[in-house]
């Protein structure tokens, strides 16, 4: 950026100072949650386009418009997907095949939250199989709470396994140009690892106080998932495109197409099947419908955020943070990694993860050229990943997971309380991040 012309433009104001105000007061309302994130976020790329520091033309430059295209087409798909019953199928299924055993159970449903958090979003998970948890709780006349908060830290931990798991991996894997498979080497190992532990302790420590008798397991037995089904033909065209678009994010790298359009082409060719065949107005309000699933509050968060975060990294903030950090961590990978995962860990467990990461990636990358390079770089790149991601089980506002289950145990009358839920999440979250820390370093300095 000139400096002399953005001083000239906002009235010989360091520019910044002005960036940095104008980003804090941005984050500080948003963690108030005293008004819509989107507006937050739009209001605050407005104001660094008025006070000068940035122009319209470099605004667009700090959107990363393959995010957003990943975004809604995943968006699109998921929702689809979700009118078909699939989800609940298999969760009905799974309860069915450790024969409604409580213990069992407990890891099935885990298993199940961690595969489907791992391609779609925390929140649509946890609001297809908590719903499913209480009706078979219910039978069973079992506790639903210890079900719940794994469920909690399942989402979390499994949302981190790929690029389109969970925002902060769509947003470092966007930056970066990584790949599908990419996430799938690094981190689908360590997420794998750090579940079965945690379902472990899980198991150790409520799986035997978990009981119940033949009659009820009986009852969930008599449960007939098939009914789950809603509509067979959509789920035959949903678990196709499913299947190319994924197939298309493992093949990414060679066939020379960005993630976002993968995502956008499979979006398309799934509402056209959807809509196939029907009267015009039939089709019309569907396809209507149908994009009405996509979070547009989320869109336009990350559209706002975007532009915010370029004009922190265009004055020149991120990079004196970087050259901060790298004088903190003397320069040492290892020692920058650590600090990271932590840092990101802490963070994430009290605030929204995707501002933070989105600040963080410019800042990371300005660190590079002193560090060795972006491949040299790299442990502290997937140490952001899951320190942010792993992170959100740190206390019940960590995630917008967490938040969902809890209104949703509320309302069936399972009250979970915040520092109830502490004696469970630190733990978690510290072995968690343990485990990352080791994984990490033996992967890449043993």
């Amino acid at each position: 950026m000139d400096a002399a012309t953005a001083s000239h433009l906002i009235f010989g104001l360091n520019p910044q100072i002005v960036a940095t105000i104008i980003v804090v007061v941005c984050y500080l309302i948003l963690f108030s949650e005293k008004l819509n994130r989107a507006v937050v976020a739009l209001l605050a790329a407005a104001i660094m386009i008025f006070t000068g520091i940035l122009t319209q033309t470099t605004a667009l430059k700090g959107i990363d418009f393959n995010t957003l295209a990943l975004l809604i087409g995943m968006m699109t798909i998921v929702g689809i997907c979700e009118k078909s019953g699939m989800f609940q199928y298999v969760a009905f299924w799974g309860a069915k095949k450790v024969h409604a055993n409580p213990r069992g159970l407990l890891a099935v449903l885990a298993i199940v939250t961690a595969f489907f958090s791992a391609f779609l979003d925390n929140v649509t998970t946890v609001l297809l199989i908590v719903p499913v948890t209480f009706q078979i709780t219910e039978k069973l006349k079992v506790n639903p709470y210890p079900y719940l908060i794994l469920e909690i830290f399942a989402a979390n931990i499994g949302g981190t396994a790929t690029l389109i798991g969970d925002p902060p991996n769509i947003l470092i894997g966007s930056s970066l140009n990584l790949s599908f498979m990419d996430f799938v080497r690094e981190l689908t190992p360590v997420v794998i690892f750090t579940m079965f532990v945690i379902i472990m302790i899980f198991d150790f420590f409520w799986g035997r106080h978990l009981k119940t008798d033949s009659r009820r397991r009986a009852e969930v037995m008599k449960i007939d998932e098939s009914k789950s089904i809603t509509d067979k033909a959509l789920l035959a065209k949903c678990l196709s495109v499913l299947f190319v678009v994924i197939l298309g994010f493992i093949m990414a790298e060679h066939i020379h197409l960005n993630n976002g359009t993968i995502a956008i082409c499979g979006a398309a060719v799934l509402l056209m099947l959807y809509t196939w065949g029907n009267r015009h107005d039939e089709r019309e309000a569907k396809t209507a419908e149908a994009l009405a699933l996509v979070d547009w509050t989320t869109i336009f968060f990350f559209t706002g955020l975007f532009v915010v975060v370029y004009g922190l990294e265009e004055t020149g903030v991120l990079k004196l943070l970087g050259q901060e950090f790298i004088k903190l961590t003397e320069g040492s990978i290892s020692k920058t990694m650590l600090l990271i995962v932590w840092v990101s860990a802490i963070v994430s467990s009290v605030i929204d993860n995707i501002p933070f990461v989105a600040t963080m990636i410019p800042m990371i990358k300005s660190m590079e050229a002193e560090l060795g390079g972006r491949e040299a770089m790299m442990p502290v790149w997937w140490a952001l990943s899951l320190g942010a991601c792993f992170g959100g089980n740190g206390t019940l506002i960590g995630a917008s997971a967490n938040v969902i289950v809890a209104g949703l145990a509320q309302r069936h009358g399972n009250h979970i309380n915040f520092i109830r839920f502490l004696k469970w999440s630190i733990p978690v979250m510290l072995i968690s991040v343990g485990i990352s820390c080791a994984w990490l370093y033996i992967q890449y300095f043993e």
